[in-house]
Parts: structure tokens; sequence; C-alpha cells
């Protein structure tokens, strides 16, 4: 399953923070971590670590959304009330900069969660 040879030495596993910035491999650090802008990839290329078995689901877009919502909201308050620009400037100008920010943090919060349950040994159903 895992290459020795391509196996890392306990403790020098990149930091949560790289592999959420980078969309490095937890394990071995290679940039093997996502297949598509958002979507992980099914394992790593390099060491053989298997993605699919870890759980990220919804939780990261959950608190996004309310997160970047409030945040969104209250610059286009902002906006509104020291500029009084157009409706139209709100339509041109929101709608992309809630998308690269929702594309963004998202693919963070996804690498640092994934990264987080494989530094944990994180897995589905066990107490302790």
């Amino acid at each position: 399953m895992t290459d020795p040879e391509r196996a890392v030495p306990p403790g020098a596993e990149p930091s949560i923070l790289d592999v959420a910035l980078k969309g490095i491999c937890p394990r071995c650090g290679r940039p093997t971590l996502f297949r598509g802008l958002l979507k992980f990839a099914d394992r790593c290329s390099h060491c053989g670590l298997d993605y699919e078995k870890f759980n990220v689901g919804d939780g990261p877009a959950a608190f996004l959304t309310l997160i970047l919502g409030t945040i969104v909201i209250g610059l286009v308050i902002w906006l509104q009330l020291a500029l009084s620009p157009p409706w139209w400037v709100h339509l041109i100008l929101w709608p992309p900069v809630t998308v690269a920010l929702v594309v963004a943090s998202l693919r963070l919060a996804k690498g640092a969660l994934i990264a987080a349950e494989y530094r944990n040994a994180a897995r589905e159903g066990r107490i302790q």
C-alpha cells in the first residue's frame, strides 16, 4: 500500500497551515491534495495516502457561508452608506468578490481539516 521509501519520518510531516495554504499531502508534503479547484484527489500519487478515508463533509462550507455572508453584507452596507453607488455597482462588484472569497477560504478550510484529521488519526465512530 505505502512505499516505505516514500514515507517521511515521524514529526517531519508538513504543518496544518502548510497543508491548507499549499494544498499538499499531509503525509509527504507533495502538492497532490486537490484534483481540481475544490475537489480532493482520491489518493496521494507520491506516498499513496488514501484521502477518501477522511471525512471533511460540509462543515467548512456551512461555517464559511455564515462568516463570509456576514462580512460581505457588512461591506455592502458600508459601501452603500459611504458612497451611495448605483444598484448596478453592487450587482457587478459583490458576486465575484463573494465567489472568490468562498472558493479561496473553502479550499483553505478543507485542506486544514483533512490535515487535522490526519495528524490526530481521527476516524469515524471512535470515541475515547
